[in-house]
């Protein structure tokens, strides 16, 4: 079989049109850094679930993350959000109301409105309500440019 300049011509533009198409999408799929804003909690959309509710805040890169995120959760009593998981990105709680029983590796430590739990890159964590009354508490997760997942 015989290519013809009419074939490489035609296979020149499919290719500039595909690697043009995956460069807008990968544009079009980058989210716009955020800057100063605040936050109303009447302005938060609780979305139930089947543990609670969940609320997001933000999830959008800054000029010093690749990506900041921030939801909160309220939790059932005796409920938790997902089973104990790690992952790269670092997390940094907020407890508002109630009572909840971190897993940081293989230890559990009891948290109270107030307080705070850091959990660092791919260590072990885990949440649950162990309180007779709803807990929430503010996720702020932060992933660096440089984050590897």
């Amino acid at each position: 079989m015989k290519i013809t300049r009419r074939d490489v011509v035609v296979a020149t533009i499919s290719i500039f049109v595909a690697v043009a198409g995956m460069a807008f999408a990968q544009a079009a799929a980058v989210k716009p850094l955020m800057h100063s804003c605040v936050f109303n909690w009447a302005d938060l959309k609780a979305v139930p679930t089947k543990q609670g509710e969940r609320r997001s805040v933000f999830d959008a890169p800054t000029p010093t993350l690749g990506n900041f995120e921030c939801h909160i959760t309220t939790l059932n009593p005796g409920e938790s959000p997902h089973a104990p998981h790690h992952h790269a990105n670092e997390e940094l709680m907020v407890v508002k109301e109630g009572t909840l029983a971190a897993l940081q590796g293989d230890k559990t430590n009891i948290v109270t409105a107030g307080g705070i739990i850091f959990e660092a890159s791919n260590e072990l964590h885990g949440l649950k309500n162990i309180g007779t009354n709803q807990a929430t508490y503010f996720v702020f997760k932060f992933d660096p440019h440089d984050l590897v997942k």
